[in-house]
């Protein structure tokens, strides 16, 4: 059986836009399945002890701009510091994802997509149209996914990601867990790469030092 990476996310993140064509690319090229948990974040850092953007400190903030500058250089992609929609309640476009996987589909495009639209595009992805209309050229029916996902199993699944990700010790996104291993943020997916390609055993948290 394939390796399996449990994939963290929100569809808010430009962190998880800014990582995701490398990570998907990454998976693919390990043999890796991937389990995709799109996670309401800002209940995860209730419990985490993390805090939203707009309660940081100042200086976490305008360090977090920098940053941003330096991955767009970095991974070459079009990314709009500041959109015009965020942030946006990213209910609807996260549980579509679900509805996708439920319905055995792979929604790598359709993520992509969406983040996209939020952080190249500067778009509105609070639209259910828009939803659709990206669900559709992700080659899926725009309409039943977007009926799938209001439905009482999507948003039961969706909610149940939330003790998921703190069982999984995931506190931020994106994070991808192998094999019971954390790794936060884009900016790890090269220790997530030197991790499959020597097929190392998971470091535990509770190993000797």
């Amino acid at each position: 059986m394939p390796r399996q990476i449990d994939y963290y996310f929100t569809l808010l993140s430009p962190w998880t836009y800014l990582g995701h064509a490398t990570f998907v690319d990454t998976a693919k090229r390990h043999g890796c399945a991937v389990s995709y948990k799109p996670t309401p974040l800002r209940m995860v850092f209730d419990e985490t002890g993390g805090l939203p953007l707009p309660k940081r400190h100042p200086v976490r903030q305008r360090y977090r701009i920098f940053e941003l500058q330096r991955w767009r250089q970095k991974r070459g992609l079009p990314l709009v510091i500041h959109p015009r929609h965020f942030p946006f309640d990213v209910s609807l476009a996260d549980r579509t994802v679900l509805a996708i996987v439920a319905a055995g589909g792979d929604p790598s495009g359709f993520v992509g997509d969406v983040l996209a639209g939020v952080w190249a595009r500067d778009e509105d992805l609070s639209q259910p149209e828009l939803i659709a209309t990206i669900a559709g050229r992700s080659g899926f029916d725009g309409a039943a996914l977007l009926a799938a996902a209001g439905s009482e199993a999507i948003v039961e699944r969706y909610a149940a990601t939330i003790n998921e990700a703190i069982a999984a010790g995931v506190f931020g996104a994106p994070s991808y867990v192998l094999d019971g291993e954390v790794f936060w943020g884009q900016d790890r997916l090269d220790l997530l790469e030197d991790a499959l390609a020597s097929g190392r055993a998971a470091y535990r948290n509770d190993a000797a030092v």
